[in-house]
């Protein structure tokens, strides 16, 4: 089976388990991963959000939404997302001053005013 069928496989999968559970945090947060790895953002980002409204208190989960965000040219919403995240208890600075996901940010001003106030 090549990756691309052990890929699809696998989204096909978490599809159906989602149908039968779909508030289960892991499946949707599995989910959230395979769409963004196979380069459907916005299916991705439909189930980030999902999952902020799930755990609406986890750090993590509203850093993986601003990545989404992010991917998807929503810049304010993404920089928002990681104060969120932050406020929350988010503290990887270096992983988010560097995060491929977060590419479009780079120039970005409130982005690069986020790094200012938590990195010093």
């Amino acid at each position: 089976m090549s990756k691309r069928d052990r890929h699809d496989f696998e989204l096909g999968f978490f599809e159906q388990v989602r149908r039968r559970m779909p508030s289960d945090v892991r499946v949707v947060s599995i989910l959230a991963h395979l769409y963004t790895q196979s380069g459907r953002i916005d299916e991705g980002l439909k189930m980030d959000r999902k999952l902020v409204r799930l755990q609406p208190d986890d750090p993590t989960t509203h850093y993986n939404l601003a990545c989404s965000l992010a991917l998807k040219g929503r810049k304010s919403e993404a920089v928002k997302a990681l104060r969120t995240a932050i406020t929350l208890g988010y503290q990887d600075f270096e992983w988010m001053r560097h995060d491929p996901d977060l590419d479009a940010l780079e120039d970005y001003p409130g982005f690069e005013l986020l790094l200012r106030e938590v990195l010093g």
